[in-house]
C-alpha cells in the first residue's frame, strides 16, 4: 500500500537525520576523560579582571525580577566586575521600581510597535554603549526576569570564557517540574537539550546551541556579528544560527546552572510554542540559505546539526499526517482502511517509545537535580511523549496563523 510503503520511507528518513543523536547519549559518560584541560582555574587560582554587563530583558515582571537581581548581587564573582541592566520593557507594573531598588540600573522603554526581546537586547546595548563606551565589558550575559542562578553562575561561565570560548551557554534547569505534566514536559525537554545535546557537542568540540535564556557573548563577537540585529519571535535560534553558519563556536558550561519557571497549563504552552514553531520557520526561510551553505564548508557537521534542530523534524512530521489524512479520505469504506490504521498505530507507537526514551535518559541523567517527589517525577515522565506530540498540531497551525509575542506571566521565586 502507498500510504504504509510512505510512513517507512519517512521513518526511514527520520533516522537517516537524527542516527548521530544516539552517539551523544552516551558521550557525557566519558565527560571526565574528555574535557580535560579546557578550561582556566578556579577562583583562588587566578585573577579575576572579565567586567561582565547582564541583560534582562523584563515586561511586567514586578514579581521575580527582584530575585534574580539578588542571586546576581550574590555571585561568588567579584560584584564590582558585574554591571546590572534591566530594561522595562513596555511595562504597565513596578517592574522599573522594583529592579531600581534592587541594584540594578533601569532602562525604560515603551514602543508597541516593536515588541518582543530581541528589541530590548538592542535596546540596552545601544543604552550602554552610549552611557558606559564600547568596550567597558568584556562579555554580555542574557538572562530572562524569572530566572533563578547558583551562586557560582558567573564564574564558572568565565572559567570557559577565559579557556577560549566567546559564546558560552549554561544548564537549564527548572523551578517547577512537579507543577503539572506540562512544566514537566518542558523541563525534561530542557535538560535533554543541556546533558544530551549541548554537552556531547561540547565535548566533540563542535557547536552547542543557545536555549532562550542564560548565555554569554563576548564584545568581539557582538562587533564580529554587526551588533544585535536579532528579532525574529525566536531570537534565541535566529543568533544560534547566524553565529554558527558564520564560524562562530558555542560552549557549553554545564555548572552554570539556571532555573526558570515553565508554563503549568496548556492553553498557555500552546501560545507559547506556537510562538517558537513560527520562529523556527522565519530563522529558517531568513538563515537556511546560509546554513546549508555552511554544510559544505569546514564548520559542516555543527551547520548540519542546527539544521536539523530546526527543521526536518517538523517538515517530516506534517508531511507524515498530510499523507495519512489523504489515505484515510481516499480508503475509508474499503478493507485497506485497517492496514493503513495498523500502519499509523504502529509509528506513533514508536514516536511514543522513541519520546519515553528520550525523556527516561534525562530523567534518569538528572534526577537528583529535579526538585519533585519520585511518583511525580515517574508519572510526568509517561506524559512526556503526549507533550512532545502536541507540538504536531502546533507546527501546523503555525504555519497559517499570524503569530505575535505575548508575555507568559511568572511569579515562582522558589
Amino acid at each position: 500500500m502507498p500510504a504504509e510503503a510512505a510512513n517507512k520511507a519517512l521513518s526511514i528518513i527520520f533516522f537517516i537525520c537524527y542516527a548521530y543523536q544516539i552517539v551523544y547519549l552516551f558521550l557525557p559518560f566519558f565527560r571526565k576523560l574528555i574535557n580535560r584541560g579546557r578550561e582556566c582555574p578556579t577562583g583562588a587560582d587566578r585573577d579575576f579582571k572579565n567586567r561582565y554587563a547582564v541583560l534582562i530583558s523584563a515586561r511586567n515582571e514586578e514579581n521575580v525580577v527582584g530575585e534574580l537581581i539578588e542571586c546576581l548581587k550574590n555571585q561568588t564573582y567579584p560584584e564590582e566586575l558585574i554591571g546590572i541592566f534591566v530594561c522595562a520593557d513596555n511595562c504597565t507594573d513596578k517592574t522599573a521600581e522594583t529592579a531600581e531598588e534592587a541594584g540594578a540600573m533601569v532602562y525604560v522603554r515603551n514602543d508597541p510597535e516593536r515588541i518582543g526581546k530581541g528589541y530590548a537586547l538592542n535596546f540596552m546595548l545601544g543604552k550602554i554603549s552610549e552611557g558606559f563606551g564600547r568596550d567597558a565589558f568584556d562579555g554580555f550575559f542574557v538572562f530572562d526576569a524569572d530566572n533563578l542562578l547558583e551562586p557560582d553562575y558567573i564564574e564558572e561561565t568565565d572559567r570557559v570564557f577565559r579557556g577560549g570560548a566567546d559564546i558560552v551557554t549554561g544548564y537549564r534547569g527548572s523551578k517547577n517540574y512537579g507543577d503539572s505534566w506540562i512544566s514537566a514536559g518542558y523541563s525534561l525537554w530542557f535538560l535533554r537539550e543541556s546533558q544530551f545535546l549541548n554537552l556531547p557537542r561540547y565535548l566533540l568540540g563542535t557547536s552547542c546551541a543557545v536555549s532562550g535564556t542564560g548565555f554569554m557573548f563576548s564584545k568581539e563577537v557582538l562587533e564580529r556579528l554587526g551588533g544585535w540585529r536579532y528579532f525574529l519571535l525566536t531570537e534565541d535560534i535566529e543568533f544560534t544560527v547566524d553565529a554558527v553558519s558564520s564560524g562562530e563556536k558555542i560552549a557549553y558550561c554545564e555548572r552554570a546552572v539556571l532555573y526558570d519557571e515553565q508554563p503549568t497549563d496548556l492553553k498557555t504552552s500552546v501560545r507559547q510554542r506556537l510562538r517558537w514553531a513560527k520562529g523556527y520557520y522565519q530563522v529558517f526561510g531568513a538563515y537556511g540559505g546560509k546554513l546549508l551553505k555552511g554544510i559544505f564548508s569546514k564548520n559542516f557537521f555543527s551547520c548540519f546539526d542546527m539544521a536539523m534542530a530546526i527543521m526536518p523534524a517538523m517538515i517530516l512530521s506534517i508531511a507524515g499526517i498530510v499523507l495519512n489524512a489523504a489515505a484515510m479520505i481516499k480508503c475509508i469504506n474499503t478493507p485497506e482502511i485497517w492496514a493503513l490504521a495498523g500502519s499509523l498505530g504502529l509509528s506513533a507507537l514508536r514516536g511514543y517509545l522513541t519520546f519515553l526514551g528520550i525523556g527516561c535518559a534525562a530523567l534518569i541523567s538528572e534526577w537528583r537535580k529535579i526538585s519533585a517527589t519520585p511518583a511525580k517525577k515517574i508519572f510526568y515522565l509517561m506524559l512526556f511523549p503526549a507533550f512532545m506530540l502536541t507540538y504536531i498540531p502546533i507546527s501546523i497551525a503555525a504555519i497559517f496563523v499570524k503569530v505575535e509575542w505575548k508575555q507568559i506571566k511568572h511569579g515562582r521565586n522558589l
